[in-house]
């Protein structure tokens, strides 16, 4: 299963640590890359980048400058797009029919959505009704999708770390 995280509106001053977490949480969670629109930001990328080096696996973050380009392309690639959004079905009733799709792009916003988004999605996901952090809806969207498998090993990482009931412990792997 491929799932490509797409990030709208990204905006430098304002949404570089929320970005950042989104792509941090994306890949902690088993999503195969992210993708942000908005204005272009090789800083928040690098961070991203510096911690899969580190924490292993390899996880890709891209920028799009065309947000609805880039999701009629993916549609024509027979991908599947998703939209996290409080407007939306709840993700329970729905989590089991996405999961027999092959590839999602996971859209999830920054400022506030365009409203032509909803004609370009698939589906409209919600994980409350209530207004959520589009962090907190994608960790738990992709917690759910993936059935909470907590014990995912990570692929090439130099750090790993050794959990206890109290303190900070890590092992260095190479």
């Amino acid at each position: 299963m491929q799932i490509t995280i797409l990030r709208l509106g990204h905006r430098i001053f304002r949404d570089q640590r929320i970005t950042t977490h989104c792509g941090l949480t994306a890949r902690a969670f088993d999503a195969s890359d992210m993708t942000y629109c908005g204005e272009k930001d090789e800083k928040m990328e690098d961070s991203i980048k510096k911690v899969a080096n580190a924490w292993g696996d390899v996880f890709e973050v891209k920028y799009e400058k065309n947000w609805k380009q880039f999701i009629k392309e993916s549609k024509n690639h027979g991908k599947t797009i998703v939209l996290l959004t409080m407007y939306g079905i709840d993700s329970h009733s729905i989590i089991n029919e996405l999961r027999s799709k092959e590839q999602l792009i996971v859209v999830i916003g920054s400022e506030k959505v365009p409203s032509d988004i909803y004609s370009f999605v698939d589906y409209q996901v919600a994980i409350t009704n209530q207004p959520i952090s589009e962090v907190s809806a994608l960790g738990i969207f992709l917690d759910r999708f993936f059935e909470n498998k907590p014990d995912k090993k990570f692929e090439n990482s130099k750090i790993k770390v050794v959990p206890q009931l109290r303190g900070k412990k890590t092992s260095n792997q190479s």
